[in-house]
């Protein structure tokens, strides 16, 4: 995992609180070393707790922004749910590590 996420991993359980967010992961180049702060965004993986559907959007932006903002870095976030490319699924949990997850 990529210093800049590691230093702020503090940061993240009050942010997920806040968003009610039950699993946060990063994937991809930030998760397995290959990420280069010039060309790559942070890849995000996210499970959020159940909600009518303007709470979600505005979770979701709301976490987007948060994100973004304390890391410094595009952040490209993903829900879980909606994906159904078996490959992208695969290359996910090939590299995903979890950064928060609800009690």
């Amino acid at each position: 995992m990529i210093a800049a996420v590691e230093e702020k991993l503090a940061h993240l359980p009050g942010i997920c609180e806040k968003r009610r967010v039950r699993r946060l992961a990063v994937f991809g180049s930030a998760a397995t070393g290959g990420f280069d702060p010039s060309r790559s965004d942070l890849d995000i993986l996210v499970d959020f707790a159940l909600m009518p559907p303007v709470q979600h959007a505005e979770a979701y932006f709301g976490l987007l922004e948060d994100l973004q903002r304390l890391f410094g870095i595009e952040v490209d976030l993903i829900e879980r749910g909606p994906i159904r490319n078996p490959y992208f699924l695969q290359a996910i949990r090939d590299t995903q590590m979890v950064l928060y997850e609800a009690a």
